[in-house]
């Protein structure tokens, strides 16, 4: 470590352009501002930390650990060379706790190499959006029970609040550097990198390569926490060595490290992996395949309701339902342009009968299918066809999560063909039928994304402008508060992007509207309008749950698996005292069953105790228990999953009751818009 350190300060004294850029003073002066006001004249060369303290209070500068000149987010140490305007970067925003916690992956890689040595090979260590990791090669396997002690030593080093200091060196001088201290993966990430110049960040006696920026010294790191520790391909590459990855998490205050750990420890407790085990909803075999789900009695009932009530709700908002093929010939994906732009997400193609075939990865070119099945008047518009339609996508097995991540799932697809003057009102009226069912579920909390062209797209600007801009019309009128995201549209038109909140608090994409000119341009597609000419619709993709199985699970995990009335695969599970009781179980049975309540009875020889506890564990809303007494009146006693008993009632009573609440449970409803 000492070397490291020495080489760097052998650097900075030479000057040599083979290795530091020198600092040269230049006398010129540069006008700087911030916060809106007014300019104040420097001299060029000024650190960002001591034009601050020019520019803005002192409350601010406090809070502030980094700040953005123009396009760029740069360490409080930079120099500033140019005119411009300054915006702190504080404690506050999303840029400053990304800058937090990549700073807390490089202060956790500095202790780990402290621990153990040489033996230890560094990759890399970015911030994510929960937290950071750093990737590490060595002998040993790193357990939960090490990271008290990396913890401890990070605590050390944070004490002695030391700089990081950024140095610009050479960059066949940081290959010489990291080739000396034995990191293959720095040299390959710098013989990768190319050009002249690389930056290196210096914690004490600690060499890490970065571009930064970083906080202003290590003393800030307050709280934070190692996670966890999982293993990771170098480079994401199966061929390359298998890395360990230690996760963590920092924030810049106590407070929100325990709301966070809190938030961690209750998803563990909903992990709809491991709910779904439980309470027997799905299940993955590996005979079967990784990410193909196999669907148990309780779990199909519950996606069933969750498909009926999509396809009533639809009707009612004046969509036809289609249904469509899981494959088809390879030509259409080829003009539909999948083969080009998704090829590398979609499965092998299938030969049959020297014509091939391939599995769909999207439902869209079918539903143009249909639309070319005959001529379209204007008359007809807007045509609204919607689908749950089951695709198939390569993931790679290490991706694959629970129903989270799959190879194989079904959209709540639809599509909207649309004459230009209409695709406004119809973003409208997509809108509001999307926040109706999410709030059916459950959901009244989310971020709403207006997603802009990217880089590479196809389709002329001024249709790009068009539909960016009835878009934002129609999340205006609906008045909701929205995101721009910049140049995060897909390939073929602008979206937005809806994520939900559930009861933790964590985000979950689902939801999602894209207009898309380029389909229908690429397929051909026309109709008549009032002129007797043939003109070319907007077509608008949409998804208001994403995927069943994806919503499924978040569900799941919303509501840690006890369901509310009107989506529990069972709603009440009756249970005898002694055998005495099984005729009138059965009868009872027979009328909920009768009256559309979804029952299953218990008439095992258990003790109640024991079937009571097991109900409660398979999160039954009501159990129905029946001894004597009850059977002679032909009532029952009902128990609630909460532990809470109610008072005998007649079994007419029950079914009004669950009816009833099954009803309530639903969230709000709305007429068509």
């Amino acid at each position: 470590m000492a070397s490291q350190c020495l080489f760097v300060a052998k650097l900075i004294c030479s000057g040599n352009k083979a290795g530091l850029r020198s600092c040269g003073k230049i006398m010129a002066e540069i006008s700087l501002s911030a916060q809106g006001n007014e300019p104040k004249q420097f001299p060029a060369g000024v650190l960002a930390e001591a034009a601050l303290k020019e520019l803005v209070s002192n409350k601010v500068r406090k809070q502030t650990v980094a700040v953005r000149v123009g396009a760029d987010i740069v360490d409080l140490s930079s120099p500033l060379t140019s005119d411009g305007d300054l915006e702190p970067i504080t404690i506050q925003m999303a840029e400053g706790l990304e800058i937090l916690r990549h700073s807390a992956a490089h202060v956790m890689a500095h202790a780990v190499v402290d621990l153990y040595g040489a033996e230890v090979k560094v990759a890399i260590g970015p911030a994510i959006a929960d937290g950071f990791y750093y990737d590490f090669d060595l002998g040993d396997t790193f357990s939960p029970d090490d990271f008290e002690r990396i913890e401890a030593r990070m605590q050390e080093i944070i004490a002695s609040a030391a700089p990081f200091v950024r140095t610009t060196i050479a960059a066949e001088a940081a290959i010489t550097l990291f080739e000396e201290k034995g990191q293959p993966y720095k040299v390959e990430l710098l013989q990768d990198l190319g050009g002249e110049e690389i930056s290196l960040y210096q914690i004490g006696d600690f060499v890490d390569l970065c571009r930064g920026p970083h906080l202003p010294h290590v003393g800030l790191l307050k709280a934070f926490k190692l996670t966890r520790v999982a293993g990771a391909y170098w480079r994401g590459d199966e061929s390359r060595p298998m890395l360990q990855r230690i996760y963590g998490t920092a924030f810049f205050d106590a407070k929100a490290l325990k709301k966070y750990l809190f938030q961690l420890e209750e998803a563990k407790k909903r992990d709809h992996r491991k709910l779904g085990k439980e309470l027997e909803l799905f299940t993955i075999q590996d005979q079967v395949g990784p990410g193909l789900i196999l669907w148990q009695p309780k779990g199909a009932l519950l996606r069933r309701l969750i498909e009926d009530y999509w396809k009533d709700e639809h009707y009612r908002h004046d969509y036809e339902l289609v249904c469509t093929p899981h494959i088809a010939k390879i030509d259409m994906w080829k003009t539909s342009g999948h083969l080009d732009f998704y090829g590398e997400n979609m499965f092998s193609s299938i030969d049959i009968e020297d014509v091939s075939y391939q599995l769909k990865p999207m439902n869209c070119p079918f539903h143009i299918g249909i639309y070319k099945s005959r001529k379209r008047s204007y008359r007809e518009f807007p045509i609204r066809w919607c689908e749950l339609g089951t695709v198939y996508r390569f993931e790679k097995t290490g991706a694959l999560h629970g129903l989270m991540r799959v190879r194989g799932f079904t959209q709540d697809d639809a599509h909207i063909f649309c004459r230009p003057e209409q695709l406004e009102e119809e973003i409208y009226k997509i809108l509001d039928l999307n926040l109706q069912v999410l709030q059916t579920f459950g959901f009244a909390e989310y971020d709403v994304y207006l997603s802009t062209r990217p880089e590479k797209y196809v389709g002329s600007d001024e249709h790009w402008d068009q539909s960016t801009e009835a878009l934002k019309k129609a999340l205006e009128k609906k008045g909701l508060a929205y995101e721009v995201d910049p140049g995060e549209g897909v390939f073929y038109g602008p979206k937005i992007d809806i994520k939900i909140r559930d009861v933790i608090g964590r985000a979950w994409q689902c939801s999602t509207i894209q207009v898309d000119f380029n389909l229908p341009e690429r397929f051909e597609l026309a109709y008549t309008g009032e002129d007797g000419k043939d003109h070319q619709p907007i077509m608008i993709h949409r998804a208001l749950m994403g995927s069943l199985e994806r919503f499924f699970g978040v569900l799941t995990e919303h509501y840690a698996g006890a369901f509310p009335m009107w989506l529990a695969p069972v709603q009440a599970r009756i249970m005898n005292i002694t055998d005495d009781q099984l005729s009138y179980v059965d009868d009872v049975y027979r009328q909920l069953r009768a009256a559309g309540v979804r029952v299953e009875k218990d008439n095992r020889n258990e003790k109640l105790n024991f079937k009571i506890r097991e109900a409660q564990l398979a999160k039954v809303p009501y159990m129905v228990i029946v001894g004597d007494k009850e059977m002679e009146a032909g009532q029952v006693t009902v128990r609630l999953r909460d532990g809470k008993n109610l008072e005998p009632m007649s079994i007419a009573e029950l079914i009004t009751k669950v009816q009833e609440e099954s009803a309530a449970s639903m969230g709000p409803t709305t007429t068509p818009a």
